[in-house]
């Protein structure tokens, strides 16, 4: 075990001056190829103080201190994981032009109301997941992006943020679930949401259950629906006082089409991920929750296939 430490050692000390050395040359030549942002003004239109990177990266940062978060019995601090931020690198071309990469701090019932304000100020929604297990209240990370004029990017950040802040202004308390009771019967008619969502329907205890695979590869075979790789949506409840669960197989372009897609037909996104490592092409994942009519619940799903499918004959 010595000797091995010591080769890592050794190995670690000899490609240390070859990598340092590569990466200040790479950083210097991009850093001068790329124009500088203006950390000032864009501060200004995030509505946060605005810092720069050495490499002439600009960030503005929101520390979720508003609500008090426990995880397996300990307080977490903000600087332990509940930090809201974004970051703007100004692009080669067009001149002017920036991208966005960032991270929404959010609790369940901000969800709806950030995506909302990021689309509406052309922003892209990228990620949702969670970052704990055991947490009170739940914590859900919302990563965003986008390219174009910075200060419209950093407007954009500024509107999300304020959804959030809105939402705690109005209950400080983040909320879960609705007041109405309970329902615990499953009796969906099927023929009309056929009508909808086409023949197939899949029924067992009441439920209604849609099916669609995607073709992809992976390790040299071909994969597709049998694999998991799928679009589907379950209608629970009854036709009058539905719920409607599911998720969307999408490959990179078709995401932005088919979130907007989902939000405009009432439905919440309640991830957004990847489910597998090294399929071709790379396919991403929105698990979807909505509550209503069932033949609504169907036409909103039914609006985000189509939204899909106008990608998919480009």
């Amino acid at each position: 075990m010595r000797s091995s430490g010591t080769n890592g050692n050794l190995v670690a000390a000899l490609r240390g001056p070859v990598v340092g050395a590569t990466m200040l040359l790479a950083a210097n030549v991009s850093m001068a190829q790329v124009p500088s942002l203006d950390a000032v003004k864009i501060g200004e239109a995030a509505g946060v103080a605005a810092t720069v990177a050495a490499d002439g990266v600009v960030r503005v940062a929101w520390a979720r201190d508003d609500v008090r978060v426990t995880v397996d019995g300990f307080v977490l601090h903000p600087f332990a994981g509940l930090g809201s931020w974004a970051t703007l690198r100004s692009l080669p071309e067009p001149p002017g032009h920036a991208m966005l990469m960032g991270d929404t701090v959010v609790f369940e019932d901000e969800v709806d109301a950030a995506i909302d304000a990021a689309f509406a100020h052309g922003l892209e929604v990228t990620a949702l997941h969670n970052h704990f297990l055991l947490d009170e209240p739940r914590v859900f990370f919302l990563h965003i992006g986008g390219h174009g004029d910075p200060l419209a990017l950093a407007r954009g950040v500024k509107a999300t943020w304020d959804a959030v802040r809105a939402v705690r202004a109005h209950n400080a308390a983040p909320q879960r679930g609705s007041r109405a009771a309970p329902s615990a019967e499953n009796r969906i008619t099927v023929p009309p949401l056929e009508a909808i969502l086409g023949p197939g329907a899949a029924v067992t205890a009441g439920v209604a259950k849609w099916t669609w695979g995607h073709p992809a590869r992976m390790h040299g075979v071909e994969v597709g629906g049998s694999m998991g790789i799928t679009t589907w949506a379950a209608f629970s409840g009854t036709d009058a006082r539905a719920a409607v669960s599911g998720d969307f197989a999408m490959t990179a372009a078709e995401v932005q089409p088919v979130l907007r897609a989902l939000r405009a037909g009432g439905l919440s996104s309640v991830a957004i991920h990847h489910h597998m490592v090294g399929e071709d092409p790379p396919y991403y994942f929105v698990h979807f929750w909505g509550k209503g009519a069932a033949a609504d619940l169907a036409r909103a799903v039914e609006g985000a296939r189509e939204a899909q499918a106008r990608v998919q004959l480009r």
